[in-house]
């Protein structure tokens, strides 16, 4: 029985993960063409996917060495931009945090926005699934997204310049982060934080790489626990 339901959460986490690919494969396209043309070699571009494999913090950092910018600002605003991580990591931790040492570090790996956002919400829905199971359903969305991640990135470095602007790869982005953070609106503060953290990033847009998005997230955690504090306090 136990085999059997740890194989269920597999298929059913590959399920969750298939609809990512449609943001995943142009993403990593698009970070392989953009890494080629700012003078990256294949292994150069393929070390930025398979080491940080983080899309937004790759793209910080390849934007900021194509100005020339020193190498202590690169550094500061890619781990700026990844700060989320963090916070994703802390969320898991009641729900993974009693895996294997060896588990948590392939977690800790594949731990990107849309393996967080599937997972999360799974987690929310069944916490008392058994551990194995809570891995099985994490490892199971990871299976299409991270290896196309990589592959992706690959035939965006090799095809280079090639591909036609008329693609519009950029578009995927916005689209995943959309995708990810609506069905996760379900309060108050979660909304509260949202509409705060989306209006100080576009007032904050001309300040320095990841300046902006730091101010932001700090000024929506604020918000949205302040709101829920203000409710409980009604209630």
């Amino acid at each position: 029985m136990a085999v059997s339901t740890t194989k269920s959460a597999y298929g059913q986490g590959i399920a969750q993960g298939l609809p990512f690919v449609l943001v995943i494969v142009p993403f990593g396209l698009l970070f392989g063409v953009v890494g080629t043309e700012a003078g990256l070699n294949l292994a150069e571009v393929m070390g930025f996917s398979v080491l940080v494999i983080a899309g937004a913090a790759q793209f910080t950092a390849v934007q900021l060495m194509t100005d020339n910018a020193p190498i202590v600002l690169i550094l500061a605003a890619s781990l700026t931009v990844n700060l989320r991580m963090a916070m994703y990591s802390a969320s898991l931790v009641p729900h993974l945090g009693r895996a294997t040492l060896w588990q948590r570090a392939l977690v800790a790996y594949m731990n990107v926005d849309q393996l967080f956002a599937a997972s999360s919400a799974r987690y929310e829905q069944t916490p008392d699934e058994p551990l194995r199971d809570k891995l099985a359903f994490f490892f199971g969305v990871a299976t299409p997204i991270v290896p196309l991640w990589y592959v992706s990135t690959f035939g965006g470095a090799t095809l280079g310049a090639t591909v036609p602007p008329a693609f519009a790869l950029d578009f995927a982005l916005p689209i995943t982060f959309l995708a990810m953070v609506g069905p996760l609106l379900r309060t108050v503060p979660h909304v509260a934080a949202a509409i705060v953290s989306a209006s100080l990033a576009l007032a904050f847009a001309g300040m320095p790489a990841g300046v902006g998005l730091l101010i932001a997230a700090v000024a929506a955690c604020v918000t949205g626990a302040a709101v829920e504090t203000w409710m409980e306090a009604r209630q």
